[in-house]
């Protein structure tokens, strides 16, 4: 079973809404998806196409390769159809795999049960063959083996990333409530953002949104950040070919851009954890970092982007502060940065009507279970309608 070189079905999962951006990423990667979907993009590969994926793709979060579909009504018919797998030329007896699970069957009343039933029925596989049995256990960080089976319909994959793509590695202090780095940069991709003009991030917090604009301003991709995959731990796995497409990544990431990308937050400390998270990331030195109010911002001559993730509190009851605060953000951008586009990501509905300007786009994402939008405004000089009152 070669899997590398082995052409399957390939699903990459991405967070709800996340799809259209990751769907972007895996056509400029040169390949050509069979479906997309809500929470994923599928294509047909090898386990040796999912190395370039798993290293260049931002939006997603697991890159799984099908060993095999099958019918399964009960746990024993999910065994028998597990057991014949050739799991010995799959994963090291010697060595360790994990089990992960989608699971909607009436016999299974907890995923538990079901990842159980998949890692007896690897280990009776291997120890049958080899007459040891590899180990197991909860961590990602090795083989990992995910189950999907929804009614009588199983499918059973490689997780060729293990732990999630979504989290990019470079962002050790996380912050206050920080926005996943797979959504931040979906929510740049939206916008539009040529990549090559000023983008300012007020109210920066941990720093994410300001940190991704700059990956994706110099080409730099997770890949660089990160040295342990799922695919690593899959017996045929030959090293070069990860060393030779991290050096590709390498070889075409930028070190300077020509424009300035700026961040800003009140919090001392939210600029300090920014900075030391952009440090790790390598593009500290693309970012001007500076402590102040966010209508103290300093806005360059157009054109670029503004981009707010503002608190939003509760879905349900509007705090006056924020209310206030919401205000300020929309006179900032009406007096500030005409000429620009702007960005507010926000949770609540009601603090948005408080911002008294019309969004000409409201694009929805989910920050966890949270219904969000992005809503953008074209900031115009004076009014489209009427001329500026001087």
């Amino acid at each position: 079973m070669s899997v590398f070189q082995t052409e399957s079905k390939i699903i990459i999962t991405c967070n709800k809404r996340l799809s259209p951006y990751l769907q972007q990423e895996v056509e400029e990667l040169g390949y050509e998806p069979t479906r997309v979907f809500q929470t994923g993009v599928e294509l047909q590969g090898t386990v040796t196409d999912t190395i370039a994926l798993n290293l260049n793709l931002r939006c997603a979060s697991q890159v799984l390769y099908l060993l095999k579909g099958f019918t399964a009504n009960d746990p024993k018919e999910l065994y028998d159809n597990l057991v014949q797998i050739e799991w010995e030329q799959l994963i090291d007896f010697s060595g360790y795999f994990s089990v992960t699970s989608n699971v909607n069957n009436e016999h299974i009343l907890t995923p538990l049960f079901a990842n159980v039933k998949v890692k007896d029925a690897i280990v009776d596989r291997i120890k049958s063959v080899k007459g040891i049995r590899p180990n197991s256990g909860s961590d990602g960080n090795k083989t990992v083996v995910h189950l999907y089976w929804q009614d009588d319909k199983a499918e059973i994959f490689l997780d060729t990333s293990g732990e999630t793509l979504a989290k990019h590695s470079y962002r050790k202090i996380p912050g206050k409530a920080p926005m996943l780095e797979a959504l931040a940069t979906s929510t740049i991709m939206a916008t539009h953002w040529d990549r090559n003009s000023t983008f300012i991030n007020p109210m920066c917090g941990s720093g994410t949104l300001a940190i991704e604009a700059a990956l994706l301003a110099t080409d730099k991709h997770p890949g660089l950040f990160r040295m342990n995959y799922g695919f690593m731990h899959i017996m045929g796995y030959d090293e070069q070919v990860f060393f030779n497409e991290r050096r590709l990544l390498k070889d075409k990431a930028k070190k300077e851009i020509g424009f300035k990308i700026i961040a800003t937050d009140l919090s001392a400390d939210a600029v300090d954890i920014a900075q030391k998270n952009a440090k790790t990331a390598g593009v500290e030195h693309l970012i001007d970092f500076s402590v102040c109010d966010f209508a103290d911002t300093e806005v360059p001559t157009a054109p670029g982007v503004v981009m707010f993730n503002p608190e939003y509190g509760e879905r349900l009851g509007v705090h006056s502060k924020l209310e206030a605060t919401y205000k300020r953000i929309g006179d900032f951008m009406k007096k500030n940065c005409l000429g620009y586009r702007g960005y507010i990501f926000t949770g609540n509905p009601d603090l948005a009507k408080k911002i008294g300007l019309r969004a000409n786009r409201k694009i929805e994402f989910y920050n966890g279970k949270l219904d969000c939008r992005l809503l953008e405004y074209e900031l115009y000089e004076g009014s489209k309608r009427e001329p500026r009152e001087e």
